[in-house]
């Protein structure tokens, strides 16, 4: 077996605190808990990881909107029939609770024979008779919606799992749905996520409607961060050259790690068109086949090391995979480490599917969808005795020659290392910025280091128990709507998200030498955020920004301080923390000027340097550098805003000549409009 050597773009160590897995006298965890106390909102957004009990949170809740809040019906709707079982009765008396959780199996929808067809007269069914919980898929809960119409669900709560499938494009149908019952007003709407964005960048719920919203945020710090044995998680990728991914899958598949194994799509560029034979080099990489357990139709296969390991294969949609899948579900995979080794899949072992002892999620080829890798990735995040480390790997196929191939490649790389800097963004503390000011001072609850709060200079405060950061940053901008400040406080990750899968931000982040850094931080960041806030005003507009752009910068330098540091200053299990205060130590002052002045992806470069081929690296350089596109109207115009606030802060226009690349660009931007008006002058 070779030594693993896929790059880690991000390892976060977490303190296991045991916090999250910890119920309180009504039988709640943590999340579930601050879940509880919003339940007598109309609107409810549960932003909350794979594993942290949305599912249960929710029982909670309907069960005190059918008992105490007059609501007569509770609506659960679920992506898939497998996640249905989610819901399944829970005796929640047992654990102090007031009722017990209990569906009619014939209101289980998911469990029921039959077509949509039926499915949808039986939501009719229900409606009529004074059963309280139902649970359907999306798809049934559509097609009653459009059967039955919106007036037919009032004063019911309507509770949608997996709530990354809406969209606010009026092309998705339950998006619009949803967008009707808001309207209505007589419904009461739970939505449950672990990623609140979509792979599209579409919005999930238009301005108007996410506003009517209240949230409740429990993040993957504060999920990890409270387990009793998972540490370390490491997020990387790894490029293979041969052409067939399976010639080297042994350089990040170790066959003694419990890994689930998604091979690639068979339309996409790492396929080898034949997910049979695909799967069959996969068994011979991992060793000598042995025959097939009876009982469960496990794969039987002996390592180098001797080892008869398990192995599920879900590719093989013949039969036989019924007899797998349904092994996959006995409570024996849950209660034994060894019941299984390794799974094999393509489509499935994804959302909700629940394997604790999972240690390494290898997917090969670029998913197309941000909010799909997160859901591989959360399964390899449960917590289970034992397993103390769990990685994710994206395997993809390094550029080869031709034009053609690498311009697809270029596509692919871009994609997964956007997603690489989502998930650094997604499991690190959370980022609370404050102006620094002549009156600011330290905030209750808050460590500020060895040397305690400093009036006269940058100050990090960190609260370990809520996972959060203080950080104080001079010239900061404040949002000043309650929308803005929502934005900043809840959904900075969305904003990030749309930024990082800016495909020109990324091009030139990463590849263009000459780029200047405020281009992206001010322009790039500026425009993402007026697109998806257009209902915000300037100033809230720019508010966002600065914050949206301080804490992925922020996350970016810290990281790249705590996998360079070895003069021992920094432990594993505060590396992160102590990053991030030695940046800010580190500067001469931490301000909002400094923050923009930091290119986002020079460290996803360094990374993207050190895992692909030298030659492989100049390719895709030459095919963004062809790209190159000329300064448009648009971007000129941001420029010349940009250099209006200049004038005022400085007293004159920007210069053309100056030693400061942004500021020629400002200039640059004002010659551009001032060439413009001259053409159009003379005609």
């Amino acid at each position: 077996m070779t030594e693993h050597k896929a790059t880690p773009s991000v390892t976060v160590n977490y303190a296991r605190n045991g916090s999250s897995k910890k119920s309180n006298e009504l039988g709640m965890r943590v999340m579930q808990e601050r879940a509880y106390e919003k339940r007598g909102e109309q609107y409810l957004l549960i932003k909350s990881p794979p594993a942290s009990g949305k599912s249960r949170a929710l029982m909670f809740i309907a069960l005190d909107k059918l008992n105490n809040q007059g609501v007569k019906k509770t609506i659960i709707v679920v992506p898939e029939k497998t996640i249905g079982a989610s819901f399944n009765n829970e005796p929640l008396s047992n654990c102090g609770f007031y009722w017990d959780w209990e569906v009619t199996p014939k209101w289980n929808l998911c469990n029921a024979p039959g077509e949509d067809g039926g499915k949808v007269n039986s939501v009719k069914a229900f409606l009529d008779i004074d059963d309280p919980i139902l649970v359907c898929t999306h798809a049934t809960f559509r097609f009653a919606v459009d059967k039955f119409g919106v007036p037919a669900f009032d004063n019911c709560l309507i509770a949608v799992d997996e709530f990354h499938h809406v969209s606010a494009n009026p092309d998705n149908k339950l998006g619009a749905h949803l967008s009707e019952f808001i309207a209505r007003d007589k419904v009461h709407l739970v939505a449950m996520t672990g990623s609140y964005f979509r792979g599209d960048a579409e919005a999930v719920l238009s301005p108007e409607d996410e506003s009517r919203f209240e949230t409740v945020t429990y993040t993957y710090y504060e999920q990890l961060n409270g387990y009793e044995y998972l540490k370390t998680l490491d997020i990387g990728y790894f490029f293979y050259s041969s052409g067939d991914y399976t010639k080297e899958i042994t350089e990040v598949l170790d066959p003694s790690e419990k890994t689930i194994l998604h091979i690639p799509n068979v339309n996409s560029r790492e396929s080898q068109k034949d997910k049979y034979g695909e799967v069959e080099r996969i068994f011979s990489a991992l060793g000598d086949w042995e025959g097939t357990d009876e009982d469960t139709g496990f794969q039987l296969i002996r390592t180098e090391q001797g080892k008869v390991i398990k192995v599920a294969d879900l590719v093989d949609d013949d039969p036989k995979r019924d007899k797998v899948s349904a092994a996959l579900k006995r409570p024996e995979a849950k209660l034994d480490r060894d019941f299984v080794d390794v799974i094999i899949a393509l489509g499935m072992a994804k959302e909700g599917f629940d394997w604790i002892w999972c240690e390494h999620a290898l997917t090969v080829g670029y998913r197309s969808s941000l909010t799909e890798i997160i859901q591989i990735i959360g399964r390899a995040t449960r917590d289970a005795e034992g397993k103390t480390r769990a990685r994710f790997t994206n395997l993809i196929a390094e550029p080869d020659a031709s034009e053609e191939a690498v311009t697809d490649a270029v596509n692919d790389t871009l994609k997964a290392i956007a997603a690489s800097l989502l998930m650094e963004q997604v499991l690190t503390p959370k980022f609370n910025f404050t102006p620094k000011t002549p009156t600011s001072g330290p905030q209750e609850g808050f460590d500020y280091g060895e040397n305690g709060y400093d009036p006269n200079g940058s100050n990090v405060g960190f609260n370990e128990e809520t996972g959060q950061f203080q950080i104080e940053i001079k010239g900061l901008a404040e949002p000043k709507s309650d929308n803005a400040k929502r934005v900043c406080q809840e959904d900075l990750n969305e904003v990030i998200t749309a930024f990082v899968q800016d495909k020109t931000a990324l091009e030139r982040g990463l590849f263009d030498e000459e780029v200047v850094p405020e281009e992206l931080t001010q322009l790039r960041m500026g425009k993402i955020v007026k697109d998806k806030y257009p209902e915000l005003d300037t100033e809230d507009q720019e508010a966002v920004r600065q914050h949206a752009i301080a804490a992925l910068n922020l996350t970016q330098q810290a990281k790249d301080i705590a996998n360079q540091d070895d003069s021992g200053e920094i432990s594993a299990n505060t590396a992160f923390v102590d990053g991030v205060r030695k940046f800010a130590m580190d500067v001469r002052e931490l301000d909002i000027d400094l923050i923009d002045r930091i290119n986002p992806f020079s460290e996803a470069y360094a990374i993207l340097a050190k895992a692909m081929d030298e030659e492989s690296l100049k390719q895709v350089k030459a095919v963004i550098n062809s790209k190159k596109v000329q300064l448009t109207e648009e971007e000129a115009r941001e420029l010349a805003t940009r250099a209006v606030q200049f004038k005022r802060e400085r007293g004159r226009l920007p210069d053309i000549t100056s030693a400061d690349p942004w500021e020629r660009r400002m200039a640059e931007g004002i010659a551009f409009l001032q060439r413009r008006v001259m053409e159009e002058s003379h005609g």
